[in-house]
Order: structure tokens, then C-alpha cells, then sequence
């Protein structure tokens, strides 16, 4: 009996051993994606400015039909299970009348009091046209007798790089905690959105680590766990799946990361500041889909063949058991990464699972 994508995705998350493990791949994105497909890859994710050359050469809505048809045509040639689709932009507006921008405060907790104030004023749903992508995407592969699960983007609680924000944590809990409260409110207009569109899963939460959290456990667990829980719990009634994602070392935050904030995947296990997989197949195993944990930063952009064939089926056998796991890499291909260290990878894969070779 084939098993299909879609059943062993399936599988995967609800912890059953599937014919073998699925495989996809986060962000893939120029120049690897164009070396691989063979052809140039319409990507707005990696640069606004290659966008917005294809809208003037096809206009707005073939823009975003070439967006999707390469990204299942990626998805295909590489034998991925399930894909990573971000929404598209929406149509050029008139901007005539740029809106005049607030004075900027002096101080941190005014600043991020005033961003609460902005999204008070422009709080509403999302434009629906920036969903298009995912329709033509059913649309194409109800024509190919492909059937590839989604997994879509709700990050809004993340805080990398965000000063004023971790700085307002301390100084006034309260102007902090009606930020994440509003980035809740609006993701949960989008998770409606995607629930309706038949998403399979969505990404949720944010980056909020590196070597170590950026904020101290108990912060997370006052101002960014409760938060997501609720959008996890919004998905779950919606019958979508919910994925944390965050790069770093989140060992000393994990129980409230996954259980806390009642999630069923992580993604973005960041194997260079040592989540390990094994380790979190151990811990976390039988309740949390694990997606990865190749490391994108390190050993696909500077290691050896060997070194990244060996990673890759250490990877693999590190997941095995009862499902929950989903290969990919830790972040994002960028173009650090030489595209023949990508195929070293994907061939090791492979070569596990007795599948033909792919070439370039």
C-alpha cells in the first residue's frame, strides 16, 4: 500500500511510526533554490526587490501564481512531504498620502506604550488577498494529484532584537504585557483565517534566544507563555496543529515552551547552541513533534561531505521511534550554503530510506 504525504505528515505529529520519516525544508532560498530547481525561483521571502521586478513584469496576481508554482515545483524535484508557504504581499497600494509619522519618545516604555497605541488604532484582519497564494496552491496540486500539508506563519511573540521591548519587561510589566495581549489579538484574526483555508499547521510564537534566552525564564513564562497558549488553543479548535519555533538554547525554558504553551511541534531546534535531538526525543518524544535538527549555520555552509552525510543519518536515527520527528534543517538555507552541501545532505537522507539519488 503507497502511503502518501499527507499520511505520514500525519503520522509524524500524531506520534505513530510512519513508512518513513517526512522530510521538508523551512526557508529555502536563492541562489540554492535556483541551483536546485534549475531555473530562477520567485521568492519574495529572501528580497522585496526581485518581487516587485516580477509584479512589473506580470502583474500583481501572476506574480503570486509564479510564487506558487515554483514552490511546489521545489517541493516536488526535492521529494518534500509538506511545505513552508508565507502569505503573499498584497496588492500595491496608493501611497500618495504618506501618513505622518508620531514623534518618537526618549524612553523605551513610552516607545513601545506608543506601538501599543498604533496597534490599537489599526487593529483588523488581515487583508484577505495576502492569502491568495495558498488557494493557487490547492488549486495546483489538485491538477497534479499532489496533496502536500502547509505550515504557515503566526510568529508575534518573539522578542530578538527588540531592546525597548525587554527593557519595558522590566521597567513596566504592564505596558509589556498589554503588548503581547494585542500581538495575540491580532494573530488570532490570522489563525482564524488560516483555520478556515484548511492550513494544516502553523507556526507561533518567535525567536527569543541565542547562547541562552534573551530574558530570564519567569519572563516567559509571565508575559509570552500565556499568549501563545492561546493561540495554540485557538488552533486546536480550528483542527490545525500548533509549532513553536525559536533558534538558541531553550533548555532552561522548555517545559513552559512546549507544555506550557500546549503546542504539538518544535520547530527552529537550533543543534549548534545544543538543543539536541536525541536528547529531546528522550524528554519530549511522545507528546512533541521535533522538526529537524540539521545545523544550517555551521555544518552546511562550511562542512566537510562527509561530516554533513554522517550529521545527516545520525540525524535521522536520533528521531526514529513512534513518529514525532520531521526532517529538515535548523533554520533557513541561505546563501551560505553551497548547493552541492544541500544534496550531500538530501542524498544521505535518501540513501537511509533506500530512495534514487537526487542531481543537480
Amino acid at each position: 500500500m503507497t502511503v502518501t504525504s499527507r499520511q505520514r505528515i500525519d503520522c509524524a505529529l500524531r506520534h505513530i511510526e510512519p513508512d518513513r520519516t517526512p522530510i521538508f525544508e523551512y526557508v529555502l532560498l536563492a541562489p540554492v533554490a535556483d541551483q536546485l530547481l534549475g531555473r530562477p525561483v520567485c521568492d519574495y521571502v529572501g528580497g522585496i526587490v526581485g518581487w516587485s521586478l516580477l509584479m512589473d513584469e506580470l502583474g500583481w496576481e501572476g506574480a503570486v501564481h509564479k510564487y506558487a508554482l515554483d514552490q511546489l515545483d521545489l517541493a516536488c524535484s526535492l521529494g518534500h512531504d509538506m511545505m513552508y508557504v508565507v502569505p503573499n504581499p498584497a496588492p500595491p497600494c496608493d501611497t500618495s498620502r504618506p501618513a505622518v509619522p508620531d514623534a518618537v519618545p526618549d524612553d523605551p516604555v513610552d516607545r513601545v506604550a506608543l506601538r501599543n497605541r498604533r496597534a490599537e488604532e489599526t487593529a483588523a484582519p488581515p487583508d484577505e488577498d495576502t492569502f491568495l497564494i495558498y488557494q493557487f496552491l490547492r488549486d495546483e496540486m489538485e491538477v497534479r494529484g499532489v496533496d502536500l500539508p502547509i505550515l504557515a506563519p503566526a510568529y508575534a511573540h518573539g522578542v530578538w532584537t527588540d531592546v525597548d521591548l525587554m527593557q519595558t519587561m522590566v521597567l513596566e510589566p504592564e505596558v509589556a504585557a498589554r503588548h503581547f495581549h494585542l500581538a495575540t489579538d491580532r494573530t488570532l484574526m490570522r489563525v482564524d483565517q488560516y483555520c478556515r483555508l484548511g492550513i494544516e499547521q502553523v507556526g507561533v510564537g518567535g525567536d527569543f534566544a541565542g547562547n541562552r534566552p534573551l530574558i530570564a525564564p519567569p519572563s516567559y513564562r509571565q508575559f509570552i507563555m500565556p499568549e501563545v497558549r492561546r493561540v495554540s488553543q485557538r488552533l486546536h479548535e480550528g483542527g490545525a496543529w500548533a509549532v513553536n519555533a525559536s533558534d538558541g538554547d531553550l533548555w532552561s525554558v522548555l517545559d513552559d515552551f512546549l507544555i506550557g504553551c500546549e503546542v504539538d511541534g518544535y520547530l527552529e531546534i537550533d543543534q549548534s547552541a545544543g538543543m539536541d535531538l536525541r536528547r529531546l526525543k528522550e524528554a519530549y518524544g511522545d507528546r512533541i513533534a521535533l522538526y529537524g535538527n540539521i545545523d544550517c549555520g555551521n555544518l552546511l555552509s562550511y562542512g566537510s561531505e562527509d561530516g554533513i552525510r554522517r550529521a545527516t543519518i545520525e540525524c535521522v536515527e536520533a528521531g526514529m521511534g513512534s513518529g514525532g520527528h520531521i526532517f529538515c534543517v535548523s533554520n533557513a538555507i541561505t546563501s551560505s550554503v553551497p548547493a552541492r552541501n544541500y544534496v550531500t545532505m538530501l542524498n544521505a537522507y535518501r540513501e537511509v530510506f533506500g530512495l534514487p539519488k537526487f542531481r543537480l
